[in-house]
């Protein structure tokens, strides 16, 4: 499971249509916005091709201006890592430490 969380711009004057767009869409979850017309969802998928197609289908509602990736989490990498971390492994990468 992939979840990434996307921040999306649209005008002050059609914040509440974006909003009720996005909320009835079913490609995401709406958590927050402000009045300028940034507003922050996530989205799910069982790999990156299907956030892709959900971005794509975010950014192509009326009155979306953009919607930019914020962050990416993929559930298979952490639980490696944890995994790693479990076994011994070093807990800040060395390239981290500098």
């Amino acid at each position: 499971m992939n979840i990434s969380g996307i921040v999306v711009k649209t005008a002050p004057e059609h914040l509440r249509n974006v909003l009720d767009s996005l909320k009835s869409s079913g490609v995401c979850d709406v958590h927050f916005h402000d009045d300028s017309g940034k507003i922050i969802v996530t989205v799910e998928g069982k790999d990156t091709g299907e956030e892709v197609r959900k971005m794509k289908e975010i950014m192509n509602m009326p009155h979306v201006l953009s919607a930019g990736l914020a962050y990416s989490y993929n559930e298979k990498e952490l639980n490696d890592a944890i995994q790693q971390f479990k076994e011994g492994g070093k807990a800040v990468p060395d390239g981290l430490k500098e």
